[in-house]
Order: structure tokens, then sequence, then C-alpha cells
């Protein structure tokens, strides 16, 4: 109950945990499914995306099995807190979100059929929360490394807006924000890399709207729960 009021309530940098300088784990080389190397630098010509949708251990599948992805880690994002750990996230008092980082070719697979995907894989007006998953750490977002992305991610969101609220749903409530460097993207624990691919049946909270986004003129890649 220490921690209960920060399940939807984002912290001041006052209010958030201290952290630390380095983190305090290891994490794996390479990805379980992909076979290439978790943390950069990456090959030149590819670039690197970063999403919210949920709990992270379903969105990162969603991502690894789209065409022209290169590589997926989960970590957290868009906190106070430096190097946080997975229990100091859940506890509220870092300000981050579970987050997926996605490294891709955008020869093979552009920016806007990640955004599909990332649009049509969750329910971006829930606030604090994804289905049953309450808190701030479930809140969706996209963190931006270049204007175009910034552009492309807020024209998505207003397309998608609108075709949300022809079909009942509430406002979008998700944050579209210049990922670096306000908003590093730590890492998180080895165990949670690529999880379902080690756990197949382990929990996948991931579920969209069906509300199809009308984002770009390329379909999203085709995606199926394994």
């Amino acid at each position: 109950m220490l921690f209960s009021r920060f399940k939807t309530h984002l912290p001041t940098p006052e209010e958030a945990l201290k952290g630390r300088a380095e983190r305090d784990f290891t994490v794996p080389d390479r990805h379980t499914v992909l076979g290439n190397p978790l943390l950069g630098p990456y090959p030149e010509g590819l670039e690197i995306a970063d999403f919210g949708l949920g709990c992270f251990w379903g969105a990162e599948r969603k991502f690894w099995q789209a065409d022209g992805v290169w590589t997926t880690l989960v970590g957290y994002q868009g906190g106070h807190t430096p190097n946080p750990t997975y229990e100091e996230v859940c506890s509220g008092h870092t300000g981050h979100t579970e987050a997926v980082r996605v490294v891709y070719d955008p020869a093979v697979v552009p920016y806007t059929a990640l955004l599909k995907l990332f649009w049509e894989s969750h329910d971006p007006t829930q606030g604090f929360r994804q289905g049953n998953d309450v808190g701030t750490q479930y809140r969706s977002a996209v963190y931006t490394h270049s204007p175009a992305q910034q552009q492309a991610a807020e024209a998505s969101r207003d397309a998608y807006r609108t075709v949300l609220r022809d079909s009942g749903y509430t406002d979008i409530t998700t944050e579209i924000l210049p990922a670096d460097p306000a908003r590093p993207f730590y890492p998180a624990e080895g165990y949670h890399q690529q999880y379902l691919d080690k756990n197949p049946a382990g929990y996948c909270g991931i579920g969209g709207t069906g509300v199809s986004c009308p984002v770009g003129v390329a379909p999203a890649p085709e995606v199926t729960d394994q």
C-alpha cells in the first residue's frame, strides 16, 4: 500500500527514486529469436523506434514478428529515475513506462507501418492502464528519434483519433515526445528480454480495439500471435 498512490499518479522529479549511475544487472548479448545484438551500436542504415503499449512481454513479440525488424528489446522510458529496476518501475516511483525498442530497416518496413502496428496492438485511450493492468508503467507512449518521426507519430495519432471516436472510444491518451536526451531508454533485466519466446505460455496482456488505423500508404506487417 506504500506505493498505491503512484499507480495512477506520475511522480515529479523530486518525488522519483534516486536511481543509480549504472544498471546493476546484465543484458543478454543477442536476441533469442532474431539472433542479432540487443544493444547498439547498430548497423548503418537501420533506425530506432520506441513504443510503450502496456506490458512489454506481449508488446515486444508484436514487433519482432514484423518483416524488416532487425532486433527488439524491452526497457523503461519516459521517467526520472536513472537505471531503474523492474520492481522500482512497478512501484510507480520512477515515472517510466514499459517500452519496446525496435531497430528496423526503413527500406523494408517504413516507420508509418510500425506506427500502424503500434496503434492497432493496444487501446490507446485508457490512460494509466491496459486492460486489467493498472499503473503508470502501462501508459501508451511513442518516443521519437527525429523530427520526421515526431511529425509522423502526431499525424497518425490525429488520424486514429478520428476513427476511434467514430467507433465510440474516448480520446487518445498516448504521449508523443522526443526520446533523447531527456527520455533515455533503459534496458530491462535479462529475464524480460524476449520473454514470450522463452515462456510461450506466459502472460500476454496485449489487445487492440479492433479498429483499423488509417496510417500511411503501406500496409502494416502481418502479425499472428504464437
